[in-house]
Formats: C-alpha cells, sequence, structure tokens
C-alpha cells in the first residue's frame, strides 16, 4: 500500500465529541498527520490543554472574553491566537493546511466550510447542517474549486466506502439509523421524557445537539438532506431504515440488484480516520466484530408517526428551496430549548412545524438569502419558545 504523505490538519471545533476523537486518531499516527489549527467556541481549559500537546501554528477561540484566558497560557509556546469567526475563515488559507475538518455545531459551520473551499480546501464534513441549509450552493462550489468533500458521519461514510471502486447506477441509498433511546417508547412516554433520558443513547457517545436530534431522529432527517447532496440523489432514491444494533453503518444498492454494506463495531474515530487518510486505510485499534457471537442484525422501517422530526425532513426536502434552512434552525431552537428545559421533548417538532410555516419560501435562495432565512427561522422559533 502507498504511504500517505504527511498531511497538515485544521480541527473546526477541536474541544468537541468527533474533535477529540479527530485528535485521538492523530495522536496515534503522528508520523501522518500534524495540526496546524485548533478551534473552540467556550471551553478554553481544553483548548489549551490541546494546543499544549499538539501545538499548532494558530488557535482560534470564539469567545472573545476568553482571548486573554487562552493568549496568556500559550504565549510561551509561541502559538498564535485569534477569536472571532472571521479569524478562522482567513486562517484557513493558509497553504500549508490539507484537511480541514469542520466539526463545528449547527449553522455556525457554514461561514467557515465556505471560506475553505474558496481556498481550494479537502473537508473532512461532520457538520451536517452546511448541507442542510445551503447544499444547493455547498456542493457547486466545491465542483468549482475543484475540492473534495469527504463524509465524517458514519452513515455518509458508510456509503462513500461501497461506492469506491464501482461504476455501476446507483439505484437506492439505505440509510441506517439505531432508533434512539426512545425506540420503543410510547407517545406519552416521550412526552414525560426527561433531559437525561433524551441524552441516553444506547449505542453512541455524542454531543448534547446530536444526541437530541438522534433521540427524536431528526438526525436521520439531517442525514437524509445531507446525503441527497454528498451522492447527488433524488429523494425518492434514500430509504430510511432502523437498525437498532448499529452494525451496518449504511447500504447502496445497485441497478443489477446487488446490495453492499459497511460494517463495524460503533467508533466513530472509523470515519473520522479514512476521512482523513483517504484513499488509504491505516491501523485502528477499534473493537472487531465478533461475527459468531453477533446472533442477528434488526431492520424496521420508521414510525412516522411517533417521530414525526424525520416525516417534517422528508416534507422539507421534497419542498427545496430555503425550506431545509428553515427547518433547521428551528430544530436549532428547539432542542435549545428542550436541554434548557423550556419545552417537552414531543414539542420539538411542533415548534419547528409551526416556525416553517411563518417563514418565507424561496425557492432558489443565494446565500444572503439562507442568513436571513437562518436569522428568520431561529426569531421565529424563539419568539414561539418563549410566548
Amino acid at each position: 500500500m502507498e504511504q500517505t504523505p504527511l498531511r497538515h490538519i485544521a480541527i473546526l471545533g477541536s474541544t468537541g465529541s468527533i474533535g477529540t476523537q479527530a485528535l485521538d486518531v492523530i495522536d496515534r499516527h503522528p508520523d501522518l498527520f500534524e495540526v496546524d489549527l485548533l478551534t473552540a467556541n467556550n471551553n478554553s481549559c481544553l483548548l489549551i490543554e490541546q494546543a499544549r500537546k499538539f501545538n499548532p501554528k494558530s488557535v482560534v477561540i470564539c469567545n472573545p472574553d476568553l482571548y486573554d484566558e487562552v493568549s496568556d497560557a500559550l504565549d510561551p509556546l509561541d502559538i498564535k491566537v485569534f477569536t472571532g469567526i472571521d479569524s478562522i475563515c482567513d486562517l484557513l488559507h493558509d497553504p500549508d493546511t490539507d484537511i480541514v475538518l469542520t466539526a463545528m455545531v449547527g449553522f455556525s459551520g457554514l461561514k467557515p466550510t465556505i471560506a475553505a473551499l474558496e481556498a481550494g480546501k479537502a473537508i473532512a464534513l461532520a457538520n451536517k447542517e452546511t448541507l442542510v441549509a445551503a447544499g444547493g450552493l455547498i456542493m457547486p462550489l466545491a465542483r468549482r474549486k475543484g475540492a473534495p468533500i469527504l463524509p465524517v458521519d458514519s452513515e455518509h461514510s458508510a456509503i462513500f466506502q461501497c461506492l469506491q471502486g464501482e461504476h455501476a447506477r446507483l439505484e437506492k441509498i439505505l440509510l441506517t439509523g439505531s432508533g434512539g433511546p426512545f425506540l420503543r417508547s410510547t407517545r406519552e412516554e416521550m412526552a414525560a421524557a426527561t433531559r437525561e433520558q433524551a441524552l441516553n443513547h444506547p449505542r453512541w457517545k455524542m454531543g448534547a445537539k446530536v444526541t437530541i436530534d438522534s433521540a427524536s431522529l431528526m438526525n436521520k432527517g439531517l442525514e437524509l438532506i445531507e446525503a441527497r447532496w454528498l451522492f447527488n440523489v433524488d429523494p425518492s432514491d434514500i430509504e430510511v431504515v432502523i437498525h437498532p444494533q448499529s452494525i451496518i453503518h449504511s447500504m447502496v444498492q445497485f441497478s443489477d440488484g446487488c446490495v453492499m454494506a459497511q460494517l463495524s463495531q460503533p467508533d466513530m474515530r472509523l470515519p473520522i480516520q479514512y476521512a482523513l487518510s483517504y484513499p488509504n486505510r491505516i491501523d485502528l485499534n477499534t473493537t472487531r466484530i465478533d461475527f459468531p457471537t453477533l446472533a442477528r442484525l434488526d431492520f424496521e422501517k420508521p414510525d412516522l408517526e411517533r417521530f414525526p422530526c424525520l416525516r417534517l425532513a422528508y416534507e422539507a426536502l421534497e419542498r427545496g428551496g430555503n425550506a431545509t434552512c428553515a427547518m433547521n434552525g428551528a430544530n436549532e431552537v428547539a432542542v435549545a430549548a428542550f436541554l434548557e428545559r423550556k419545552i417537552r421533548f414531543t414539542d420539538i417538532p411542533e415548534l419547528i412545524a409551526r416556525t416553517t410555516a411563518r417563514c418565507d419560501f424561496v425557492a432558489e435562495p443565494d446565500l444572503e438569502q439562507i442568513y436571513s432565512t437562518d436569522f428568520e427561522a431561529k426569531r421565529i422559533a424563539s419568539e414561539i419558545v418563549n410566548g
């Protein structure tokens, strides 16, 4: 196998779940990866610790109130410290940087992703909201700039891996999901669910926002939209399948009826590492599947009555335009409100539906209209929550 050359990595959101696991991968392969840039929003303590260990050229702490703390701590190491989202965008034009891992949470990842693409950087995409909000703008930009987008979500990485070396027509994407902590819960049980119950995912350890999205199946809806743009398929060619064991991370059905699947134990380091080392595979100390003890693999259709967030995502994708952006903005407010115990878990889809019904529809939005749609959706949703 050809040796992967040393790659310089910028990690946007290095203190989150994806960012910390990416640094674990990099730490295990110092001969293959070098960190150029680390960014965080508020977690200054962990950012300082990471910078001391990996010695990047620059770090960005987005919260300006924490700038002095980070700057003073890193001054002896000659690491440049910046603050604000615009600083991130400027630093992504560093000619030495090869890959930008976008692991920022929510809509905030859009602007830096665009900056990285404008600079022609390869994107290891862990921020699904970027394509949900503006896939119709992001993918053409990536093509114009010759900047590859490598998926980091386990499901999209699985699809990407299944397509390697294939020349047959893709007939259907089978997008799998565990079903989350409320797979067998009634609507009444979900209405009474606590924050702690919703955050108790049975298979994955993730950040709070994505964990709540997984519990509502909105995460699967966001992945549905992301898959539509990443793989240039019609929405009708994507089928969501509930797979509680989370061993098959997704499947691809080809025009001859053959179905290819990617299997592994749940471990986000695998898709992160594959994106960073692509097209090569490198060693990873993940738990292997023991097939004789696996016993069974179950599959079922998602229940759109008990999980209306997934239905809302289907509807927004079918409508097109800025509908998915409005849905995403409303969902971000809804999840935050639930985590703050302002609304019930089952209020999340109701809040999204009420918000998107009031947002102005734009059939072919430009970037400015995407930003204004996100602002409008969050304003309306916040008014509903606080009202």
